[in-house]
């Protein structure tokens, strides 16, 4: 056998094995009329435990491949081949196969860990559910007559939505847009999703911000482009930095979160962004503004965003209602040139023929409401409390221990642990005390950091979390 576990690879080790005993059954490595070999002796020949490879073996049972008997060992399935030679399809090599990358394994283990178990919540960038507005959607839903469409309506979404978003951008962010300059989408990742599919090619290189929500997307990986790094400092990206990466790698987009990014927290200066205008247009380079946050200052002071800044079109904007409204009525929008807007909404159709009109209908009624203005200053004075809770919570219990800056803004919080210590034990005995948050490594490419999220949980949970955290971090063994 001349088989090895990849330790550096994102695949797990027992799935690489899974695969490796797949393809050796197709080639007749391990012959139908033979046990396969023992787990004890896969572990030691292999130098992995052997919990490892009864998780391999576990995987090829469920998928009929082989069968494990007490006392005989593990042999080939004797149904591998039914009686008209039929095959059950090896669906590891299809999955290993496919060009759109999955999430990084720690993020899958994040997900798994809050569906399936009750934690204190300090990793979703989803709103808790009473910080949305229930009582003003139930009343939209149950007195109001819904006007839309039930077949398929406008491919770049509602027009009465379009037009009422066009007034919010005017109002609230300075942004000049018409109907048809805006694109309705699942969402902001949807947008993201189809800005890189439609725009970019493979061998493209980008640049993003590090660390950033960005760096965790296999998006960029899916469609074959090159990511550089900005590096995310205590004001932001340097914008002199792009002139760097532009002369080193042709960057072709430059995908920024200028208003408490995503997960630092940080305000970029506006000097800086009228300086990243200035470079976007000497060079050519379109920015693609992700801003989910610019609504939520606690100062009530109102952000310039770059699009309400961009005088030459180069800015590709995008937000949505996710982390103000409600996530799961999945509007998101992109706002751009005309002629970019109609090849997204192209891409968009062939996905999924267009946004649902009932949602549509709903943001809608809720944007053009009185309560929506009402809504959005409760929402930040709640979000401003619970950043005061994660502030006086990580005081208390890590004082000398961790470092940060306090967010004005937005719903996270990028903390740096002092001490030396092993990430991955570390997210593992926090899960044992019953709290989960974002390992900073899946956002950005420095060790020692952790993203804390103060939106999902209400003030109690927060000092608790916070708090076994701090026991997590005492519990370790370095």
């Amino acid at each position: 056998m001349d088989w090895k576990p990849d330790r550096k690879s994102k695949t797990p080790i027992y799935k690489q094995l899974a695969i490796y005993i797949e393809n050796g059954i197709a080639d007749g490595t391990f012959p139908p009329d033979k046990p396969l070999p023992s787990e004890r002796g896969l572990a030691k020949q292999f130098d992995i435990n052997r919990s490892t490879v009864v998780a391999a073996y576990d995987e090829l049972e469920s998928n009929g491949i082989v069968e494990r008997n007490r006392g005989s060992g593990t042999m080939v399935s004797k149904d591998i081949w039914g009686m008209a030679k039929r095959r059950i399809p090896s669906w590891n090599r299809y999955i290993e196969a496919g060009s759109f990358l999955p999430n990084l394994p720690v993020t899958q283990r994040i997900h798994k860990e809050l569906a399936e178990t009750k934690l204190i919540n300090l990793a979703s960038g989803e709103l808790s559910h009473d910080l949305f507005p229930l009582a003003s959607l139930r009343e939209i839903t149950s007195s109001r007559s819904f006007i839309g469409t039930l077949g398929y309506d406008h491919p770049q979404g509602n027009e009465i939505l379009r037009s009422t978003l066009a007034d919010h951008v005017k109002e609230y962010r300075d942004i000049e847009a018409s109907p048809s300059s805006i694109l309705i989408t699942s969402g902001a990742q949807q947008a993201l999703h189809l800005v890189v599919q439609c725009l970019l090619k493979p061998g493209d290189s980008v640049a993003i911000e590090d660390p950033s929500y960005h760096y965790s997307l296999p998006i960029f990986k899916s469609a074959g482009v090159k990511t550089y790094y900005l590096k995310t400092g205590k004001h932001g990206v340097n914008p002199n930095d792009i002139i760097a990466l532009y002369k080193k790698h042709r960057i072709k987009m430059i995908f920024l979160n200028p208003i408490f990014q995503n997960p630092t927290g940080t305000l970029l200066p506006e000097d800086r962004r009228r300086k990243i205008l200035e470079l976007s247009s000497e060079y050519g380079i379109p920015v693609v503004e992700d801003d989910p946050y610019s609504l939520t200052p606690f100062t009530g002071e109102k952000m310039n965003t770059l699009k309400s800044l961009d005088r030459n079109g180069i800015v590709l904007y995008i937000s949505s209602l996710t982390k103000i409204v409600a996530s799961g009525l999945r509007i998101g929008w992109i706002i751009g040139p005309r002629s970019v807007i109609e090849r997204l909404s192209d891409a968009k159709q062939q996905v999924d023929f267009g946004h649902g009109s009932y949602s549509q209908w709903v943001a809608n009624d809720f944007i053009e409401s009185a309560e929506f203005e009402s809504h959005l200053k409760l929402l930040t004075r709640q979000l401003e409390q619970r950043r005061n809770s994660i502030v006086s919570s990580l005081d208390h219990f890590l004082e000398g221990q961790v470092e940060f800056s306090t967010p004005q803004g937005g719903i996270h919080l990028w903390c740096r642990i002092k001490k030396e210590h092993n990430e991955n034990q570390l997210l593992e005995e926090s899960i044992k005390q019953g709290v989960i948050y974002v390992p900073g490594t899946t956002m950005g490419s420095e060790k020692g950091f952790v993203r804390f999220t103060f939106g999902r949980e209400n003030e109690a949970n927060i000092h608790e979390g916070i708090k076994r955290f701090a026991e997590a971090l005492i519990n370790l063994k370095y």
